[in-house]
């Protein structure tokens, strides 16, 4: 107990100690936590500064002499090893021991992909305008780990400018307080869970959200809401060229309570032409993590592609039926073939060892189903009744 009263003055020491610091990254902190630690108390941690390890979430360093095992975790600090004994044992969270400032990611592509969130726990902001409304904007981003959780509280603000020329926006955007709970160590359910408009898909790591699907239907009213169950056939696209939803440069517009979401590719996120694998962006309900578009085969840099493809022939023409060619204008109008393109029919794949699921320039755009199971925080207020087009009716 001695030793982990020693071990906590040494990292409260760091509290008075540190000047604020930007984190760019849950390592740069490790590494202040790291380094004052040793300053301050070389007899429990030495050799000072052996290499910085990844281990199982956890950013580490083993100080040999003692045995002492110093690790990181989001925003969590844990000791295990010598004196310590053979458990891990909290030292406390960072947050409360070193001062630091929110990360500015206003128009931030983003790089890192470490796949557990953890690793992303942290305070982001962003300053950006509505581009019609001439109308600023400060998004918020609060990121942290509770036990087997990331939380994330957002105030649904993105950090790029929207609401460009392209878009028709049928209400203003406005900050919508937002908090989603992904597991720190997402599992495969028994079998896949489809999209639905009872739950949000997803949350990107500037804070928005992920709603693929339309409330308008064929049929339906005037095919721009009310079409609230699943089943119904021929749902619109809101990422067909041939429907009318008013989204922006960034496939994304308001909902009626003005919360931005996205439709499809995040674009401002990441690298649109990349020479590189892309990276993490965000994060589905049950945890798995969602990457850009690009991946890295042989020393190849090239788009994955959806195993999706449009059906043949043309649609029914009965009474209930849109008729024409299978054109895109609805989700209808795609089938999965298994093995067509390099993602499953959740639009996601193993890769080096891990689970994901990847943006496409063609649907499902980012993913058609959940191959975990979708946090409740995720789940829509009333059940999900959707919303309205972004903009005028659908059209074909």
């Amino acid at each position: 107990m001695q030793l982990l009263k020693q071990i906590n003055l040494c990292v409260a020491l760091v509290c008075t100690s540190l000047s604020p610091v930007a984190l760019a990254d849950t390592l740069d902190n490790a590494q202040a936590v790291f380094d004052f630690a040793e300053a301050a108390y070389p007899e429990l941690l030495s050799p000072a500064a052996p290499e910085i390890q990844e281990i199982q979430g956890f950013y580490v360093r083993l100080y040999t002499d003692t045995g002492i095992y110093l690790g990181v975790q989001g925003d969590n600090v844990y000791a295990i090893g010598g004196a310590v004994g053979p458990d891990l044992v909290s030292v406390g969270k960072i947050s409360s021991l070193i001062t630091v400032s929110p990360t500015d990611i206003t128009d931030l592509l983003l790089t890192n992909r470490r796949e557990e969130c953890s690793y992303y726990a942290e305070n982001r902001f962003s300053n950006v305008s509505d581009i019609k409304r001439s109308t600023p904007f400060m998004g918020t981003l609060n990121m942290t780990v509770e036990g087997s959780e990331c939380v994330l509280v957002s105030n649904s603000i993105p950090n790029h400018d929207f609401n460009d020329a392209t878009a028709a926006f049928a209400t203003e955007v406005s900050e919508v307080s937002a908090e989603f709970r992904i597991p720190t160590t997402p599992a495969f359910a028994s079998s896949a869970t489809a999209i639905s408009l009872a739950t949000d898909n997803a949350v990107f790591l500037n804070g928005v959200k992920l709603d693929l699907l339309a409330a308008g239907c064929f049929g339906v009213g005037d095919g721009n809401i009310g079409c609230n169950d699943i089943d119904q056939p021929w749902r619109y696209d809101p990422m067909s060229p041939l429907t009318m939803f008013g989204t922006d440069a960034h496939n994304a517009h308001p909902q009626p309570d003005g919360t931005y979401h996205y439709h499809g590719n995040p674009k401002a996120l990441f690298d649109q032409n990349a020479m590189s694998e892309s990276p993490v962006i965000g994060f589905a309900a049950d945890g798995f993590p969602i990457f850009g578009s690009y991946i890295d085969e042989n020393g190849q840099i090239r788009a994955v592609s959806s195993s999706f493809q449009l059906r043949s022939g043309s649609r029914p023409s009965g009474a209930d039926d849109p008729g024409g060619s299978y054109d895109g204008t609805f989700v209808d109008d795609y089938e999965y073939v298994s093995g067509n393109g390099d993602l499953d029919e959740c639009n996601g794949m193993m890769r080096n060892g891990s689970y994901g699921y990847y943006v496409t320039d063609t649907y499902p755009w980012v993913l058609a189903c959940f191959q975990g199971t979708p946090d409740s925080s995720f789940d829509k207020a009333g059940g999900g009744t959707g919303g309205p087009p972004g903009g005028g009716p659908p059209t074909t």
